[in-house]
């Protein structure tokens, strides 16, 4: 099929299911430098610290975690607000040129919250501020809120530290972040602390591009879904004659990079362990490939605790979580969705061993836990 025809070829879910996998990496651990798989990812979801670092363990061989924190303290990756409005561990290349593109995304959201808590502070003022507080000293988000009201721009403290995120380009500055090590948010702009600048004309097409390498077959819903931007069916059209065009079962339109893998429906996946809010699981507006239907989100949580996720057969099939006891103990919690085979029981406590010796090295007692299956 040459590039810009359209396809009465239907794409069915585990059709997409092995595409996903394959572009994702989780098909089989690969060798390539942690630089260049934050890139190929179009960054990692980083609300919590670790998740970023369990995603690439799974995705590749011999991952070490303090390279992933060396880039950090390095300044050659930056977590910050971005896709969604959520908190990304991205590339300082890709920061400054998602940002802008992301930036009306992460002020929407910021009004949905707060906009009328913003007591008609100036914006333009708000940024200035922000910029002369943050020289040459790092502040968490409610110290700068302090400081903004202290100053006479708006009156709550909250509503003021979450603006500051939402209309300057601030980063999260180590070791905030970096594997092994604690600290709080504290923050510093984007410009100050890489010495880069954003974007002044950012290409919205060179990232849907990206996006489908990372994340397609997909729709323009898809997209829009996983970047919070709207509007880019313009953008999909001026690339049509370089893409490829499928239909899932519903009958949507998918796109498609021409050159892009799309294994064959049979090759087998293998369990894979993902931090909280993976890529993977984000990454369209149509989940089905990846997600059941009836998922049960609520029952598979753990009063508590964050649940990370994991794979059998590339689909969704329940929550994990690591309980320790200091560097005495660590058990690593199961909750499968479904009864598993026992084939597949075997293969996820395998690998739940090989996360605990990642993820809890100097731990002196390791051990995996299932709980009872959630129907």
């Amino acid at each position: 099929m040459m590039p810009g025809v359209a396809s009465e070829e239907i794409l069915g879910r585990r059709s997409l299911n092995r595409a996903l996998l394959d572009r994702q990496l989780l098909l089989r651990r690969t060798v390539r430098p942690v630089s260049g798989t934050v890139e190929h990812l179009i960054g990692l979801q980083a609300q919590s610290i670790a998740p970023p670092y369990y995603g690439l363990w799974s995705r590749l061989q011999g991952f070490d975690p303090h390279e992933l924190g060396r880039m950090l303290t390095d300044r050659e990756a930056v977590r910050m607000t971005l896709m969604r409005g959520t908190v990304h561990l991205v590339t300082v290349r890709d920061a400054l040129l998602l940002r802008p593109l992301v930036q009306v995304v992460i002020e929407r959201s910021h009004n949905g919250a707060f906009g009328r808590r913003m007591g008609g502070a100036d914006i333009g003022e708000l940024e200035r501020a922000v910029r002369e507080e943050l020289d040459g000293e790092a502040h968490g988000a409610r110290e700068l809120g302090r400081r903004l009201v202290a100053r006479g721009i708006g009156e709550d403290v909250e509503a003021m530290g979450n603006a500051v995120r939402a209309h300057v380009p601030l980063v999260q500055v180590p070791p905030r972040g970096v594997w092994g090590k604690s600290g709080q948010a504290k923050y510093a702009t984007l410009e100050s602390w890489t010495g880069g600048e954003l974007e002044r004309n950012p290409s919205i097409d060179e990232v849907v591009v990206r996006y489908l390498g990372a994340f397609g077959p997909a729709s323009v819903m898809d997209m829009q879904n996983w970047s919070g931007v709207t509007k880019l069916r313009d953008a999909f059209e001026r690339l049509r004659p370089r893409l490829l065009a499928f239909r899932d079962e519903a009958g949507r339109e998918l796109f498609d990079l021409p050159d892009a893998p799309r294994p064959d429906p049979g090759v087998p996946a293998p369990v894979r362990f993902l931090g909280e809010y993976d890529n993977v699981l984000l990454g369209h507006a149509d989940r089905t490939r990846i997600i059941p239907d009836d998922f049960p989100w609520t029952e598979m949580l753990a009063p508590g605790r964050f649940v990370s996720n994991f794979l059998v057969d590339g689909m969704l099939r329940g929550t994990w979580w690591i309980e320790r006891d200091g560097k005495r103990s660590a058990m690593l919690g199961i909750r499968p969705f479904g009864e598993l085979s026992p084939a597949d029981r075997e293969e996820v406590a395998a690998e739940a061993e090989r996360m605990l010796e990642f993820s809890e090295p100097e731990t002196a007692s390791r051990k995996v836990r299932f709980e009872p299956a959630v129907p």
